[in-house]
């Protein structure tokens, strides 16, 4: 820091320096002079310290502000984050509720189509019945089948063929086909199967015996059959069939059904 001397005291270190006369009387004076800028000095310097550390105490600080906001920053972005994959954990909920809910829809459907297919099931059982009135049973043929299987072997083909000589020369006569399978699995499925085993016998006896279809009453049953025992394999067994019945008019029969209708009228 320069200093500023008053003209009188230039003056007198100048009597001083030339002369060298005197100066140590007035070493004194300059002291007393010089003194209070040199307190004034010291003063700024003082303040020019303060107000250093100061700005350092505050660069320091902004320091652990901008630390302290990248922190904010990360826990905010992580929050975001956690926050994106809840979102989508939640979408995936609802799209399962929603597959769940479809799915749900779909079984009470097959359901009620199970159902209305019972129904079917038994008024074909009362048309047959109907229509088998004016028939006779001439002989019943029962052809056996594996488990879940609609094929004919070899052995149930020749009791077929067996069977169907009875037939003989017979003008007018049904041949009832019906379809049964055991209570292992779904209802639905043990009612499909008993139709393919069904179709597997009139399809024999259409193409090998040359049986017109309109001679051929078929039904598949399933498993939905009175006095069917599924508690044993052998029981079990003995339901995976096929039962071919060969029914002959009956004359009489229809005389009498004639007679009858025409006494009510």
């Amino acid at each position: 820091m320069s200093l500023r001397y008053s003209p009188a005291l230039l003056g007198v270190l100048t009597v001083c320096t030339l002369t060298n006369v005197g100066c140590l009387a007035t070493h004194k004076h300059v002291r007393e002079a010089i003194a209070p800028v040199q307190d004034q000095a010291n003063k700024t310097q003082g303040q020019v310290n303060s107000l250093q550390k100061e700005a350092d105490d505050s660069k320091q600080a902004i320091g652990d502000l901008d630390r302290q906001v990248a922190t904010a920053d990360e826990k905010a972005t992580e929050a975001g984050k956690r926050a994106t994959e809840a979102a989508e954990s939640a979408a995936k909920a609802n799209a399962a509720a929603a597959d769940a809910a479809q799915k749900a829809s779909a079984a009470n459907t097959a359901a009620t189509d199970a159902q209305q297919g019972v129904s079917r099931v038994d008024q074909n059982l009362q048309n047959v019945v109907s229509n088998l009135d004016s028939y006779k049973l001439v002989s019943t043929q029962p052809v056996y089948f594996g488990f879940a299987k609609s094929s004919l072997s070899k052995d149930e083909q020749a009791k077929l063929d067996d069977a169907i000589q009875k037939v003989g020369g017979m003008k007018n006569y049904i041949i009832e086909v019906e379809g049964y399978a055991d209570r292992t699995g779904d209802v639905a499925f043990n009612r499909e199967l008993s139709r393919k085993r069904a179709d597997a016998v009139v399809h024999y006896l259409s193409v090998e015996h040359n049986i017109p279809l309109r001679s051929i009453r078929e039904l598949g049953a399933g498993s939905d059959f009175p006095e069917a025992d599924n508690r044993t394999r052998e029981a079990r067994k003995e339901n995976r069939r096929v039962d071919v019945k060969i029914y002959s008019l009956d004359l009489n029969g229809v005389v009498q059904q004639a007679t009858a209708k025409s006494e009510v009228q």
